[in-house]
C-alpha cells in the first residue's frame, strides 16, 4: 500500500503564496473567528490572480472523458438519460487550480458542506492532489464573469484535507485498486472579497450523509462539464437512479453530457434548484478518476460516503491531520480474489469480535480459518486468521454461530464428519478458544446434513437451533447450552421434498417479525420460511424460481451485515468463487446485490 502524506495548512497556504502573492494564514482554529479587518484579504489577492480570463482558460481536470463517436452513439439513440444544463446551484460552483504563475489552470466541480465550521467545500481527492498551485472555489460559477462578479465572489482555499491512503487511479479492468473509494476531499476557505464566510454568502449548506447503500431511486448529480463541449460554462443536472459499481464502495449512474471538469461533482438524494439544503452521499470521483475505461461521458462514479469519510469531514471540521497509524485500507472486497474463494467450504456470520456488528466467519477446504470483521456498512476489515491450514477442521461439515447457553457473544458450533459435533463459546479475533463436545463421534447426529441457528421460539439473539436430516426431516432444539442441546423436537417428518433442500440459512427477513429461513433447492429456486416455530415452518415465499444460475450458489450466510441491523443481509459464494451480498433481502425479493469477491479475479 502507498501513503501519501496529508499536506499541513502551513505548506498548503506556502503552495498557494506563490502562485497568488498571499501571506500564509494564521487561523487554525476549529471553527471561524469572527471576520476583522483583514476578513477578504486572501480572496482579494487571490482576485488578482484569478481574472475572468484566467478562469475561462482554465482545462478540465478530467479531460479524457468524451462523447463516443460512431453511428448511433448519441445519449438519445442509445436510450440514455442526458443531463440538463441550467444555470447552477448556489452550493455547487467550480473548484479552480494552477501549477503557478504562468503555468496551466484546471478546474474540477465542489460543494458547500453544512458544518459549524462554516467554511467547508468539497470536491474529489484526485482534484485536489493534482492542484498544485493556487486554488479558489466559486459558488455557481458564471463563466465571463471577473472574480467580483460572480453570485458569491471567490473564497480562497486554506488547506486541504485528503485520506493518506488515497492514491490516484488511472484505471484497469483487470487491477484493482480498493483505495479509489478514498478519492474524496474536504477543503476549508478563508472569507470571500466582501469578508463573508462560505456559508453565510451562499446561505446555506448541503448535509454530509451517510450512503446506506449503493442503489438510490433518485440521485441529482450536479457538475460543470468542459468548455469544450459546453461553451457557456452552464452547470449540468441529471436525476437518475444509482447502482453499485462491482466490487467497490461506489455508486454508479447512467447520464450523458457529464464531460471533464465534473470531478468532485456532489451526489445529492434531495436536490432541488437553488435550494439552500440537501442531503450528499457521494462525490463524482473513484475508479479512474470517475468513469469506466473508455471515459465516456455518460458512466460517471462515486465514492459511498461511510465511516472514511465522515471521519475526514471531522478532521476537516476541526481543523487537525489524521491519526498517523491508519491500517492499510481493505475496500468492500474480500481479499484474495475469486480463484480463491472458490475454495471457501463454510460460511457462518455473527457478531464474533463482540462490537455489535455482523462478522463473517470461514473455513477453508485446507482447514484454515480466518475472520472478517464486518464494518456494518456491508464491508470487512482486515483478515484476522483463527487456524492454519490443518487436516482436523477439514472434517468440518456444517457450521453455524449463535448465543447457545445464554452468553452475551455468539459460538461457532461445528458438525463433524463422523457425527462429532463441538461448540466454541469463546471464539473471536484471538483465535477459535475453547471446545465444547456437544455430541460424540459417531452419534447420530452424522445423519445430520444441514444446521443453522435463529430466533425460533422468540427470544433475542440466534439461541436457537434448526437441524437438516439426511431423510429430509427438521429438527428444532431450544434451550441449548454447554454440552447439551436442550430440548429437541421434530417439526417436519421424513419426506423427499426436503432432501433436495441444497442450502439452508437462519435470518431476519426483511419486513417480518420472529424467526425465519432461506432454503436453496437442488433445482435453483430460492425460498424463504417466515415465522419458523416450534409449531412448524410457517408461511412459505419464493423469492427466486427454478434456475440454472443459483444452482451455482455453493454456501450461503444470512446476518447483520448492513447499516439497518436487522439481520437479513444474505452472502452467497459461488461456484467460480464470486462472493455476493444481498442487502435487506426481504420474504419476497432478494436484497441488492453488493459484490464481494468479483469473478475472474
Amino acid at each position: 500500500m502507498s501513503y501519501r502524506i496529508r499536506w499541513t495548512a502551513v505548506a498548503v497556504a506556502m503552495v498557494c503564496g506563490a502562485a497568488a502573492g498571499l501571506a500564509t494564514p494564521a487561523a487554525q482554529a476549529a471553527s471561524p473567528s469572527p471576520p476583522g479587518p483583514a476578513a477578504g484579504q486572501e480572496a482579494r489577492q487571490a482576485a488578482r490572480f484569478w481574472t475572468a480570463q484566467r478562469m475561462a482558460a482554465a482545462r478540465p481536470l478530467d479531460a479524457a472523458r468524451v462523447r463516443p463517436s460512431g453511428p448511433g452513439q448519441s445519449a438519445a439513440a442509445a436510450g440514455r438519460p442526458q443531463g440538463t444544463m441550467f444555470g447552477g446551484s448556489r452550493l455547487v460552483g467550480t473548484f479552480f487550480g494552477s501549477d503557478g504563475p504562468g503555468g496551466t489552470t484546471w478546474h474540477c466541480t465542489g460543494s458547500v458542506i453544512d458544518t459549524p465550521a462554516r467554511d467547508v467545500v468539497l470536491t474529489a481527492a484526485h482534484c485536489a492532489l493534482s492542484m498544485k498551485g493556487d486554488y479558489v472555489f466559486v459558488p455557481k460559477f458564471v463563466k465571463g464573469a471577473g472574480p467580483d462578479q460572480q453570485p458569491y465572489g471567490i473564497f480562497h482555499i486554506q488547506r486541504i484535507f485528503i485520506d493518506p491512503r488515497y492514491v490516484p487511479d488511472k484505471g484497469s479492468s483487470t487491477t484493482k485498486n480498493p483505495v479509489s473509494d478514498l478519492d474524496t476531499a474536504f477543503a476549508r476557505v478563508s472569507a470571500n472579497q466582501r469578508g463573508q464566510s462560505l456559508q453565510d454568502a451562499v446561505g446555506g449548506g448541503l448535509t454530509f450523509t451517510r450512503a446506506n447503500g449503493y442503489t438510490h431511486k433518485n440521485v441529482t448529480v450536479v457538475g460543470y462539464p468542459s468548455y469544450g463541449h459546453n461553451s457557456a460554462g452552464s452547470a449540468i443536472k441529471c436525476t437518475v437512479p444509482t447502482s453499485q459499481l462491482p466490487g467497490y464502495r461506489q455508486m454508479s449512474m447512467t447520464c450523458g453530457g457529464y464531460y471533464g471538469g465534473v470531478s468532485g461533482s456532489p451526489w445529492i438524494t434531495d436536490y432541488q434548484d437553488d435550494a439552500g439544503t440537501g442531503h450528499v452521499i457521494g462525490d463524482l470521483g473513484g475508479y479512474n478518476g470517475g468513469g469506466n475505461d473508455a471515459d465516456v461521458d455518460y458512466i460517471s462514479y462515486a465514492p459511498a460516503f461511510g465511516d472514511d469519510a465522515a471521519n475526514l469531514l471531522a478532521e476537516a471540521v476541526a481543523n487537525q491531520d489524521p491519526p498517523a497509524d491508519l491500517p492499510p485500507y481493505q475496500g468492500l472486497q474480500l481479499p484474495g480474489g475469486a480463484a480463491r474463494w472458490q475454495k471457501a467450504a463454510l460460511l457462518a456470520s455473527a457478531d464474533y469480535t463482540g462490537d455489535h456488528l455482523g462478522d463473517l466467519l470461514v473455513v477453508w477446504s485446507d482447514g484454515g480459518v480466518t475472520l472478517y470483521p464486518g464494518d456494518g456498512q456491508g464491508g470487512f476489515g482486515s483478515e484476522q486468521r483463527l487456524l492454519k491450514a490443518n487436516s482436523t477442521w477439514t472434517h468440518a461439515r456444517s457450521i453455524t454461530g449463535g448465543t447457545f447457553g445464554g452468553g452475551s457473544r455468539p459460538g461457532l458450533l461445528v458438525r463433524w464428519s463422523d457425527g462429532e459435533v463441538t461448540l466454541y463459546p469463546d471464539l473471536g479475533a484471538s483465535g477459535v478458544g475453547r471446545e465444547v463436545q456437544m455430541a460424540k463421534p459417531n452419534s447420530d447426529w452424522k445423519n445430520v446434513v444441514q444446521l443453522t441457528a435463529g430466533q425460533f421460539h422468540g427470544a433475542q439473539g440466534a439461541t436457537d437451533l434448526l437441524a437438516r436430516r439426511s431423510d429430509g426431516s427438521l429438527m428444532l432444539y431450544t434451550g441449548i447450552r454447554s454440552g447439551s442441546f436442550g430440548t429437541g423436537k421434530r417439526i417436519l417428518a421424513a419426506n423427499g421434498t426436503w432432501t433436495k433442500a441444497a442450502l439452508l440459512t437462519g435470518g431476519a427477513l426483511r419486513g417480518t417479525a420472529g424467526a425465519d429461513l432461506l432454503v436453496r433447492w437442488s433445482d435453483g429456486s430460492l425460498d424463504g420460511y417466515t415465522g419458523v416455530s416450534a409449531a412448524g415452518l410457517g408461511t412459505r415465499s419464493r423469492l427466486i424460481g427454478p434456475n440454472g444460475t443459483w444452482q451455482h450458489a455453493q454456501v450461503m450466510t444470512a446476518g447483520d451485515l448492513t447499516a439497518d441491523h436487522t439481520g437479513n443481509d444474505l452472502v452467497v459464494r459461488w461456484s467460480d468463487g464470486e462472493t455476493s451480498l444481498y442487502a435487506d433481502t426481504g420474504a419476497k425479493a432478494l436484497g441488492t446485490e453488493n459484490t464481494l469477491v468479483p469473478p475472474g479475479t
